[in-house]
């Protein structure tokens, strides 16, 4: 399987926009202050954008398209014709198909998670001013742990993807073809040979 410049362009681009939209997630992370309720003594927490939520899943959406794409192209390392073996190129394939695979799982659950997170609210709740009130809100580095698997990710995948072309059975088979050739000229060369060897006598 030669290598496909414009399936490396997708999913290159595809897992970049996945880094930029967590980024963004991590940066427009859900805030909540404790404010005193107006109609009464209690303290309610007020929160604000939850734009952090949209950008979560949209890098989510595009994780997954980019490891559909790649893994579709390459039956997912467990269908097809299968790769040659006893070559560093099929001990890198799967080394890197593994890698690729748990980056991408944790960067969707990191980005998942966040999602969810962030969009929970705390509801108003009987507590009294003058009381602490404690307002969920999703911790600090979570979208930003999925930006940094999401690189993994992208890492991996390509190199999977590389590794993978030069390991699949079309490389063998064009190896045996040569051969073939090589072995049918041969024959051919060996009248001129005798001729020219009768011709010295």
């Amino acid at each position: 399987m030669a290598v496909s410049v414009s399936i490396l362009t997708v999913v290159t681009a595809l897992h970049l926009l996945a880094f930029v939209f967590a980024f963004g997630a991590e940066r427009r992370r859900s805030t909540a202050v404790p404010v005193p309720d107006q109609y009464d003594e209690k303290t309610i927490c007020k929160y604000g954008t939850e734009a952090s939520t949209v950008y979560g899943m949209s890098a989510f959406g595009l994780l997954l398209v980019s490891q559909a794409v790649v893994n579709g192209v390459t039956k997912c390392l467990c269908f097809g014709k299968g790769l040659v073996t006893g070559t560093s190129y099929t001990v890198w394939a799967i080394v890197f198909f593994v890698v690729s695979w748990v980056s991408f799982l944790g960067a969707e659950a990191c980005l998942l998670g966040g999602s969810a997170r962030n969009a929970y609210h705390t509801k108003s709740e009987g507590i009294y001013k003058g009381k602490e009130l404690s307002c969920a809100v999703l911790p600090v580095g979570v979208f930003a742990a999925g930006a940094a698997f999401t690189l993994m990710s992208l890492i991996a995948t390509i190199l999977y993807y590389l590794a993978h072309s030069k390991a699949d059975t079309g490389g063998w088979e064009k190896h045996q073809n040569d051969g073939i050739n090589i072995g049918m000229t041969t024959p051919s060369d060996a009248p001129k040979q005798q001729n020219t060897e009768f011709n010295k006598v």
